[in-house]
């Protein structure tokens, strides 16, 4: 055990690692455990495409964790990075992740080894089409078996090669667009898609901020207006968490971490500008809205009231964890905490909101995405001008009977009937909000479970039990 503390585990040891510790306080038997623990399947596909007058060979992964709910969900990541740990843990992570924000799917996860920016685009999409074709041909991209969706190093472009690909393979299956999530609006995507895992991550503070014993755990006070924020990691999630965070919620963005260094604002950074400079393609120490600093891991130490990882795993480890500042961490990547930085961070009194839960919104999404898909039809399409013509009804009734006058901002929103942006916003607050409360109660009703992460685990491992149980595993 003394060996141990003096090293970290890697991402999958940390995932099982969490895991083994929620199961300890449930009564399933140690068999059923380790079926629920371990990855079902990974396949590795190793195939060639001729690119610049000669073969390349890539290698790729598609793990499936669990079965216990068809079909599988999980994003395919294009990364050096990506080996089957990796995948098989991200996976896990989708299983769990699902069941908690009572998503029905289960949980899988993809990557190939590549470096996007060492290929044009033609060049990645011959890739893409060619990855799409093997995992196709296995049914490890499906409608009703296996959806992909993007992830680190993937995007809307990506999910669009895929499922032309798939839709060429498969033109008689009528639900063949459905085959992935995080499309385009105009190919079958939905609204909000793209922002989904950020708006989650803003969502979720939300309902922390309504709870003020969490507050108090926290050392906290009043609500996220003001809150200083340091966000590592402004990619997609991390861009769209600050933005909200800051634009909406008035709290300060004081220090944004990327890999070429760090810009600091005690008054709080434009998020929106910054992510412009960054867009026109110059360099971040050239920002002159903020003090730039050199990479550094010190950086992620600073003081602050919520620190939010927002990039890869393994950020916060046993290295760094005891001189985290900051009050509270809200884990908007997957394990940026390892299990040992996680120990030493509770002891310290940090309040965590773990990932399982914190970055849900990309798959709640994409979940509304699938049921657009299979269902053939765009939300509000039916009902928006119903709910409008009832609406102006009433406005128009209260002011011709009760003489009533209506400021015409309020009128004009109260009117006009919800479109999809403005449903798929309500069904994901009203996720983020329904999870936090359930993970709470169950904390609450087991104090012995000691924090939200543990938690969230005993949560997801009761609730897959049930259906293996159920099923006549």
């Amino acid at each position: 055990m003394e060996a141990a503390l003096k090293r970290d585990w890697n991402f999958r040891q940390s995932v099982d690692l969490m895991y083994g510790r929620a199961a300890s306080f449930t009564d399933i038997s140690p068999k059923l455990i380790e079926k629920i623990k371990v990855c079902n399947a990974t396949y590795t596909v190793r195939f060639g495409v001729k690119l610049r007058g000669e073969v390349h060979t890539f290698t790729g992964y598609r793990a499936v964790h669990s079965e216990h709910i068809e079909p599988v969900k999980g994003g395919i990541r294009y990364s050096l990075d990506v080996n089957q740990d990796e995948v098989e843990a991200l996976a896990a992570l989708m299983t769990f992740k699902t069941a908690l924000v009572e998503v029905p799917f289960g949980g899988s996860k993809g990557g190939l080894c590549i470096r996007p920016k060492d290929w044009n685009e033609e060049e990645l999409e011959r890739i893409t089409r060619r990855f799409t074709y093997e995992l196709a041909k296995r049914d490890l991209i499906h409608p009703s078996l296996n959806v992909p969706a993007p992830d680190m190093g993937t995007g809307e472009r990506e999910m669009a090669w895929m499922m032309d690909e798939f839709r060429r393979l498969n033109n008689t299956n009528i639900d063949n667009i459905a085959c992935v999530t995080g499309k385009p609006v105009h190919l079958g995507g939905i609204e909000g898609r793209v922002e989904a895992t950020g708006r989650g991550v803003q969502y979720a503070l939300r309902e922390f901020f309504r709870h003020p014993d969490d507050i108090k755990k926290a050392k906290l006070r009043g609500s996220l207006d003001g809150k200083k924020i340091i966000i590592q990691g402004l990619g997609n999630v991390g861009y769209h968490a600050a933005k909200f965070l800051s634009e909406e919620d008035g709290a300060k963005i004081i220090k944004v971490i990327e890999r070429g260094g760090s810009i600091s604002n005690n008054s709080g950074i434009n998020i929106e500008d910054l992510k412009q400079h960054l867009h026109n393609g110059l360099p971040l120490k050239e920002y002159k809205e903020g003090t730039f600093a050199k990479p550094s891991p010190q950086e992620i130490e600073c003081a602050c009231d919520i620190l939010i990882p927002a990039a890869t795993e393994g950020v916060i480890n046993i290295k760094n964890a005891h001189k985290i500042k900051a009050k509270m961490i809200i884990e908007a990547a997957n394990g940026p905490v390892t299990a040992m930085a996680d120990s030493i961070l509770r002891d310290n009194g940090v309040f965590i909101i773990p990932d399982l839960y914190a970055n849900a919104g990309g798959v709640t999404v994409s979940y509304f995405e699938w049921v657009k898909n299979i269902g053939h039809i765009r939300f509000g399409r039916l009902q928006r001008r119903n709910e409008e013509s009832k609406n102006r009804s009433l406005i128009d009734a209260l002011a011709n009977q009760n003489g009533l006058k209506f400021n015409k901002r309020f009128k004009s929103k109260y009117i006009e009937g919800a479109d999809e942006i403005d449903l798929v916003r309500a069904g994901l607050d009203d996720t983020m909000r329904t999870a936090y409360v359930n993970i709470k109660t169950i904390l609450e009703n087991k104090p012995e479970l000691g924090d939200l992460r543990t938690s969230a685990f005993y949560s997801v491992i009761n609730n897959i039990a049930l259906h293996y149980k159920s099923i006549g595993l």
